[in-house]
């Protein structure tokens, strides 16, 4: 077959130029260590190296969120267990209070500690994170969640809210890194039940309220309500229950075996009611630690814990306190298993990473003694192409003649 000057020169330099393609190719896969640069490289393996990426910047995204999560729930489990430590102080010092014997001076000394024991609480319920927001306000992280108003005893108010902050640590799977300050500090259920105790201050008889819930919600009438005892006129006590507009309820005498009943509502007694002694009660399913503690300083500062009355009141506080405390250990809980979950996540996605890297390295790392045999053999080939062309296309017939 007859190969036309045009042909020989088209064939010669694109034997050339593919030999200088395949080497730059080369020089290139050496340079960055990747078989696959672009999808001309290697169409296939291109596409599953992209899928690969993008999970692994989306794995990169989720453990960051999942840093953020352990960060704060590791600092609000902390501040919840120094919360926890300051409220069994607390607790001691009551204890020591209903059950020891002290002076009046030994018991002005108490509230003061106790006074310091609490703005100590208070100020890790209103702690701040390294931003400078709080920790146990909600969404409200640039508010103070708790300040005290009024005077002894002062009352608590809460200025968060009760929202949570998610973080996404999943596909689907959003983790709380937060516990609100409602929940942590001030949903603690009523010691009593559904109702809380006043006593008098002329208490004489030796008792004080262990329950009072609501025993019937259709018969349930929400008010406040006095009970008071009565002589019955034959050595006994009866009892009388009335409402706010002063309307006697109930009277019957009084059985220290049975529940005092009216208006869907059962009360429960401990000790011996006498002849004069009354108690209001007030609706209330929940109570906070802060205003439990107020309470009982505010008893210690005015010397009320010897009397009947103050005795039945700071064993009511003291019942108080322990669903504070165990309130503030539920929320921490709470926060401890939020940092499990993350940690399990954490390591879901650490995997994830270990094998989409091993995947990838399978796909684009180079072989680089392969590739730099591969080199030398396309330069040998393109220096003796180019020589070839070189010398014939430069032969003329007439050399010959």
């Amino acid at each position: 077959m007859r190969v036309s000057t045009a042909q020989f020169h088209q064939q010669n330099i694109g034997n050339i130029l593919n030999r200088q393609s395949n080497t730059s190719k080369l020089l290139e896969q050496i340079a960055t260590g990747k078989r696959v640069n672009t999808a001309g490289d290697d169409p296939v393996a291109s596409v599953a190296i992209d899928n690969l990426k993008q999970q692994n910047k989306l794995s990169d995204q989720y453990l960051k969120n999942i840093d953020y999560a352990k960060n704060h729930l590791s600092q609000t489990e902390s501040q919840l267990g120094d919360a926890e430590d300051i409220a069994r102080t607390l607790k001691d010092q009551m204890l020591s209070v209903l059950n020891g014997r002290h002076s009046d001076a030994d018991r002005q000394t108490i509230a003061k500690k106790m006074r310091s024991d609490l703005e100590a609480l208070q100020q890790v319920a209103n702690s701040r994170d390294e931003s400078g927001n709080y920790f146990f306000s909600g969404f409200k992280t640039d508010q103070k969640p708790f300040e005290f108003s009024g005077s002894s005893p002062r009352s608590i108010s809460y200025n968060g809210d009760d929202g949570v902050r998610n973080s996404v640590v999943a596909d689907g799977v959003a983790l709380g890194t937060n516990i609100s300050g409602s929940h942590a500090f001030m949903d603690a259920k009523n010691a009593l039940g559904d109702y809380s105790a006043k006593y008098s201050s002329n208490q004489s008889g030796k008792f004080q309220i262990s329950e009072a819930k609501i025993a019937n919600s259709s018969t349930h009438v929400t008010a406040n309500y006095s009970i008071n005892f009565v002589d019955d006129g034959k050595g006994g006590v009866n009892v009388e229950v009335k409402n706010g507009s002063n309307t006697t309820l109930a009277a019957t005498p009084f059985d220290p075996k049975k529940p005092i009943s009216f208006n869907g509502i059962e009360i429960k007694l401990d000790g011996t009611p006498k002849a004069g002694d009354s108690v209001e009660i007030s609706p209330q399913s929940n109570t906070n630690i802060f205003d439990t503690v107020e309470k009982t300083i505010a008893l210690l500062e005015k010397g009320d814990v010897q009397s009947e009355a103050g005795k039945a009141e700071l064993a009511q506080q003291l019942n108080n306190l322990n669903q504070g405390i165990n309130q503030i250990g539920l929320a921490r809980s709470e926060a401890g298993v939020s940092l499990q979950n993350s940690d399990s996540y954490l390591a879901r996605h650490q995997d994830t990473k270990l094998v989409n890297t091993e995947a990838l390295a399978k796909l684009e790392d180079l072989d680089t003694a392969k590739a730099i045999t591969d080199l030398n053999r396309e330069q040998l080939a393109l220096r003796a192409a180019s020589s070839t062309y070189t010398k014939v296309s430069n032969t003329s017939l007439f050399d010959f003649i």
